[in-house]
């Protein structure tokens, strides 16, 4: 079998779980539209791909699948879920199954605005949530939600142009920043949506911060919620985690599981606020808190190549063991790689 990667990034580590998965049953390639990226080192063979928003992206990726007999394409990376998702009828005639949610589901992922109006819909508690800084400002007046408030773009992420707002000065200055910042950045894309409405104001929840990885197999059918206690954070992401049995997690995770129907993995940051368990957002895809639970022994992975192969997965693999603390850092990699730049 053999499995792209899209998007990859700095995710190397995913290609290593992959390429150990496959047991040498395989080839992993990589792609990313710049080959200044750390994962394109990992994989057995790796491209550079166009823009995902270039016409060229998928005619290139199908090229790409024919011909080096790919079977399955994972997207990484938030842009590359609506995109592909809207491909995946379309690959499959080709062979190639994509795994990514569908276009509903990322929808509600991607739109930091649907995803807590979809979440109160169906009865979780969420931060509460402004779409437009008039709305937040009357609120504010009003007594309904107080500083310190968070500002961040709608269709947001890889934590670009998160603020936290102490006073109405800050509010205002930061609101208008991020809007600014959203057209500087690919963050434009999505956002052209609503462009006018592209920057929501939270509340920002205190309490303990966890991070969960509700499981689905590739039919949407759920299979079981990790849960990660967060230890320490940097720019967003997390920097160390534990593995624990949090019961009360674990049932808002499988009851998240089937109202949303996803594929595969859905990774979702949560607060406990008093006693109450909130979420606040999700990703259809692996995040980046995965390797806290693949470390204490979950093995998303191989369980997807399993699937793939309409073979049964057996549930140790994906039972996390508790009280494993985890920890991320950086190192220093020489460049070397055999991507192939992509000639327009």
């Amino acid at each position: 079998m053999n499995i792209l990667l899209t998007s990859a990034g700095r995710r190397g580590y995913l290609v290593n779980y992959f390429k150990e998965a496959l047991e040498n049953q395989g080839e992993i390639h990589v792609a990313n539209s710049s080959i200044h990226s750390t994962a394109m080192m990992y994989g057995d063979h790796s491209v550079v791909t166009p823009l995902i928003y270039d016409d060229a992206y998928i005619p290139f990726l199908k090229a790409y699948c024919k011909e080096h007999h790919i079977d399955a394409l994972i997207p990484l990376f938030d842009i590359d879920l609506p995109i592909l998702s809207n491909y995946k009828t379309e690959f499959r005639r080709i062979g190639v199954e994509i795994i990514v949610s569908n276009k509903e589901v990322i929808a509600i992922c991607n739109d930091k605005w649907e995803t807590c109006n979809y979440l109160k819909k169906k009865g979780f508690h969420t931060a509460l949530t402004f779409v437009t800084l008039p709305a937040a400002i009357n609120a504010i007046r009003q007594g309904h939600i107080c500083f310190p408030l968070i500002i961040k773009p709608r269709w947001g992420m890889g934590s670009i142009s998160i603020f936290e707002a102490e006073n109405m000065d800050e509010l205002n200055v930061l609101y208008h920043k991020v809007e600014k910042t959203i057209q500087a950045t690919y963050l434009s894309y999505e956002s052209q949506q609503n462009i006018k409405s592209c920057v929501v104001i939270q509340e920002k929840l205190v309490g303990q911060e966890y991070g969960l990885d509700i499981i689905n197999d590739l039919e949407g059918n759920y299979q079981t919620t990790i849960v990660k206690k967060k230890r320490a954070m940097r720019a967003g992401e997390t920097d160390c985690a534990e593995t624990v049995i949090n019961l009360e997690l674990e049932t808002m995770g499988k009851r998240l599981s089937l109202v949303m129907g996803h594929t595969a993995n859905l990774d979702v940051d949560a607060f406990i606020v008093e006693g109450v368990p909130y979420i606040l957002e999700m990703n259809a895809r692996f995040g980046g808190g995965y390797p806290f639970s693949h470390i204490a022994g979950v093995n998303l992975p191989k369980a997807i190549i399993h699937w793939l192969n309409g073979e049964a997965v057996e549930q140790s693999l994906l039972v996390a063991n508790p009280g494993v603390v985890a920890y991320k850092s950086l190192m220093i990699i020489e460049h070397q790689t055999n991507a192939v730049p992509v000639v327009l």
